[in-house]
């Protein structure tokens, strides 16, 4: 073999002729040979119609031996060059199935496979009408009684719900609702959003006045349709309602807001949901054949029961209903909580003159923007990346690439830095008696929101208020009990409050279905998020992939959508496509359905 002398262009081509060789001859074997002993495969829907990683060549061997006579893998063909750095190759290739076309990424390491990552692009048959495939839009030549593009969206408005149903329904119109809805709609699949706030953007519009993106615009673009080069790199929060809202018609999505969802159960029989939601004061039954809760990941509120709260004379409610700070000039405010939401509500709250405490009661690792910008984002989402051609596409996709058993130790080196980086900050906030933390491992900020959607501040200005002691802090205790006019903490320390502000993060976005369809549901679905890291609320075995998410689920027909913009983003496109298959009475055999180890 001459692999080692070769140009990494070569290397990939040649690695992959011999995969496409192999998988055409269906030789498992001789594919397996192609693949190092610690190696792992991360499918996107493309083999599995799931989003599953096989971790190792006893797993690989078995998802071939039960999905590669059905997938048809075909042209496997390297996209553009490869290229090597510290003795890993890194290639791009395109492929086809029987059903389906797909894009992937693949890392050797001395010639055989370390990472291989397949997703499919499109189905065969079904491809978005873009491009050159685009509608034309205008009827040229005359015809009675034709109707303009204005009154073909009335009717759809109109017909859609009442003697039309959608095939599915999406509960939830915030970002991940109107990014899966825009997919759908390119894809041809009636939809529609249903969204208790009056009009999208609606539920960023509601939260504190001080809210802007901690992540940086490179990262946040919608399907489609990106944010303008001059849109700032981390966009106030009614700036991005306003792009919601306006995406939302140019999209033309069918978007039912002030719409609440009341109750849903599954109709065996008619092989449908009924989800019954109230409309401008009307009760509807819904009836689509799938079921999709985009929620969010900060979507059900946990609120501490605390003795006493109902006794208290000053005001308290959760971070998500906190309206701002203006109403608390010189008032005595309490911050339970140490996360995103406490810093920045207390960050307001002292910029408006009021006496802040934070109650800090766990450690939490703070990541500042700068530097997380730098180390952690910029060689994916920066506008130097732009530059070296990795547009978010490309990015999304090389971030998915890695695999999440192993996506750690890429992380680990980036928080190092960190440490160093930012020495005076930590050592600072230290001495005034914060608990820091950089996750269990020390792979920080990205591992800890995967594993528990919590533990961490992005750091734009209010750990410096924390360290200089204008936000007051109490660490290591928790509010034991509410009063009148005070709330006593586990160490006995009674601190007056006219604010008591619960920045006590969000349950499991399953805890949604308990109400709506019936808490057996809920358990038969378990907890969504998490990888079972076995790392502080992350209880294991190990699952490989995010409890839940944007897959088949133990309930058939239900889906969950959601996360950060990046990636509400990306995957649409693989629910979208699952989605649309199964309208479309495409054979989707699910392989490697997840197991149901934790219910909430």
């Amino acid at each position: 073999m001459t692999d080692s002398v070769n140009s990494p262009t070569q290397q990939a081509a040649q690695w992959l002729a011999r995969l496409a060789a192999a998988l055409g001859q269906r030789d498992i074997n001789a594919a397996l040979a192609l693949f190092a002993e610690e190696s792992y495969w991360r499918d996107l829907v493309s083999w599995t119609w799931n989003i599953k990683t096989m971790e190792g060549k006893d797993a690989i061997r078995r998802m071939l031996e039960a999905r590669l006579a059905d997938t048809k893998p075909s042209n496997f063909a390297l996209e553009g060059e490869a290229t090597e750095a510290d003795g890993v190759t890194d290639a791009w290739f395109t492929f086809e199935t029987g059903v389906a076309r797909g894009r992937g990424h693949l890392r050797l390491k001395d010639g055989k496979c370390w990472t291989l990552l397949t997703t499919m692009t499109e189905l065969k048959g079904f491809e978005e009408r873009k491009g050159e495939h685009r509608i034309k839009g205008a009827e040229h030549g005359v015809q009675k009684g034709r109707k303009s593009w204005l009154e073909k969206r009335q009717e759809e408005a109109e017909t859609l719900g009442t003697t039309e149903q959608p095939y599915v329904v999406i509960v939830g119109g915030g970002q991940g609702g109107i990014a899966l809805g825009a997919r759908l709609r390119r894809l041809g699949v009636p939809a529609i959003i249903v969204e208790k706030n009056e009009k999208p953007g609606d539920s960023w519009r509601k939260r504190y006045k001080s809210l802007c993106l901690h992540d940086p615009v490179w990262y946040d673009h919608l399907p489609y349709l990106p944010f303008p080069d001059d849109w700032p790199v981390f966009a106030p929060k009614d700036k991005v309602g306003d792009w919601l809202e306006m995406y939302t018609k140019v999209m033309e999505l069918n978007y039912w807001g002030s719409t609440t969802a009341k109750k849903a159960r599954y109709n065996e029989a008619a092989q449908e949901w009924e989800v019954v939601v109230e409309r401008a004061g009307r009760e509807i039954t819904l009836r689509p054949k799938e079921l999709v809760f985009a929620l969010g990941v900060s979507g059900r509120p946990n609120v501490p029961k605390i003795a006493g709260a109902e006794n208290f004379k000053g005001e308290q409610h959760h971070s998500s209903q906190h309206p701002g700070p203006e109403a608390y000039q010189g008032k005595k405010c309490v911050v339970l909580g140490s996360n995103n939401s406490a810093h920045d509500i207390c960050a307001a709250l002292w910029e408006n003159g009021a006496d802040v405490t934070m109650i800090q009661r766990s450690s939490t690792h703070i990541a500042p923007s700068n530097s997380l910008m730098e180390l952690a984002l910029g060689g994916l989402y920066s506008e130097q990346a732009v530059k070296n051609g990795i547009d978010h596409h490309k990015a999304d996709l090389i971030f998915a690439s890695v695999p999440y058993k192993i996506m750690h130790t890429f992380h680990i080196p980036v928080y190092e830095e960190m440490k160093k980086r930012d020495a005076d900050l930590y050592a600072r906030l230290e001495k005034a008696g914060f608990m820091l933390d950089f996750g269990a491992d020390g792979s920080g900020l990205f591992m800890k929101y995967l594993r528990r959607g919590s533990g961490y501040y992005i750091d734009v200005g209010a750990s410096e208020l924390v360290a200089n002691g204008s936000v007051k802090l109490k660490s290591g205790v928790n509010i034991e009990r509410v009063n009148e006019h005070s709330v006593t903490l586990s160490d006995g320390t009674e601190l007056p409050a006219d604010l008591l502000v619960y920045a006590t993060g969000y349950g499991s976005m399953n805890g949604w279905l308990a109400d709506l369809i019936s808490p057996e549901i809920a358990d038969q679905v378990g907890k969504v998020w998490g990888l079972g890291s076995d790392t502080p609320k992350d209880p294991g075995p190990w699952e490989g992939e995010l409890r839940n998410m944007w897959k088949p689920t133990q309930v058939p027909h239900l889906w969950f959508h959601g996360g950060n913009l990046h990636q509400s983003r990306h995957y649409s496109q693989f629910l979208s496509l699952q989605l649309k298959a199964r309208k479309e009475g495409i054979e989707t055999p699910v392989y490697g359905q997840a197991e149901v180890y934790h219910l909430r």
